[in-house]
């Protein structure tokens, strides 16, 4: 079974059956037990032709060239191995399809985990292309499957954010759009964590929520923008809303010193970066660079020391928060994706979803 949504039009979304094709030598067959579903899945739809995200799992086929599958973050099992690096029963996350199964093509194989090689997948970034094993990772734990599915790819990227902020400029505060959005959530408990003044951009209805979590120093909703303080600031968009974009650069013009395109919550409000855009032109946030950066200065063991070490504070942090929800079953799956392309779902709920 597999969940595939037309590119243009990311409301139509299909479940169809897929044939199990018969294993080739170097493959292995994972069943996909779980997967979450984040806000964050509708920014790889959003950026899918742009940052490639279309290509790891692509529909073949010249009939479906208009569908695609989006990525998702999970965790499943090996149930059937052609190959010497993993064997039948063992346990992996990493990034699937929304799917029942997936074959992957594996190599580069250690003690920690494997990559899958097959060559549709070789232009994309090796961290995509990665899967643990959850029995080697330092940071799994078995009653936090779901926190390490739903919440960790996107504190991954929050910790990444805040360090290339933290390391790069002095600004007096950090000002973060979709402030309800688990990524921003991510940034807004890191930037705290240092010290750092954090202004949360919401809407109406998510405004009390946010205020809730004690992390940001302030809370306006999006038609307050003009009640921002004019501090030396670094803006952080993971709405991706032209309007909010333009609205917070003219707020800020001449005391931004930084802006960063994260993410595409609202992603039925593209980004236009018109001519009479305030500088400085926002830059897209790519973490695979900044995780290579900081694996040549600091090496990946002590890279990996200081996530697990963040992750932990935060995954207890947000057990204070967060509502798990399962969902099951492909109309129950498309039920969920459907609100969290709507921007209806409750933002402290979490989708731990299984097809």
């Amino acid at each position: 079974m597999i969940i595939e949504v037309e590119k243009a039009d990311l409301s139509n979304v299909i479940a169809s059956a897929d044939v199990p094709a018969a294993l080739e030598d170097g493959q292995a067959r994972i069943r996909i037990d779980a997967f979450a579903l984040t806000s964050n899945n509708i920014t790889y739809a959003v950026f899918g032709d742009a940052m490639r995200y279309w290509d790891f799992f692509p529909v073949w086929g010249d009939e479906s060239a208009g569908q695609g599958q989006i990525p998702v973050w999970g965790i499943g099992e090996v149930v059937e191995s052609l190959s010497e690096d993993c064997g039948v029963g063992e346990r992996l996350y990493g990034f699937f399809p929304m799917a029942s199964e997936l074959v992957i093509t594996t190599g580069r194989a250690d003690e920690r985990g494997l990559t899958d090689i097959a060559a549709h997948r070789a232009p994309m970034a090796g961290a995509y292309n990665r899967y643990v094993r959850c029995e080697r990772d330092p940071i799994y734990r078995a009653d936090r499957e779901r926190h390490q599915m739903l919440l960790y790819p996107l504190f991954f990227t929050s910790f990444l954010v805040d360090d290339f902020v933290a390391d790069d400029f002095e600004a007096q505060q950090l000002i973060v759009s979709s402030a309800s959005s688990k990524t921003a959530i991510g940034v807004a408990f890191m930037a705290r964590r240092r010290g750092c003044r954090v202004i949360g951009i919401t809407s109406a209805r998510n405004k009390e929520f946010v205020e809730s979590l004690e992390i940001y120093d302030k809370v306006v909703c999006y038609d307050k923008v003009a009640d921002l303080e004019r501090l030396p600031s670094v803006f952080i968009d993971i709405a991706g809303n032209r309007d909010v974009l333009h609205a917070v650069h003219a707020r800020m013009d001449g005391v931004l010193a930084y802006s960063m395109a994260v993410g595409g919550t609202h992603w039925d409000h593209k980004v236009e970066v018109r001519d009479d855009l305030a500088k400085p032109a926002p830059v897209f946030f790519f973490a695979p660079a900044q995780i290579s950066k900081r694996s040549k200065e600091w090496g990946a063991g002590e890279l990996a020391v200081r996530i697990a070490g963040a992750w932990d504070e935060y995954a207890s942090w947000a057990d204070g928060w967060i509502d798990f929800r399962a969902v099951t079953g492909p109309a129950a799956v498309i039920g969920a994706y459907l609100e969290l392309l709507r921007g209806s779902l409750d933002p402290k709920l979490g989708c731990i979803a299984s097809l």
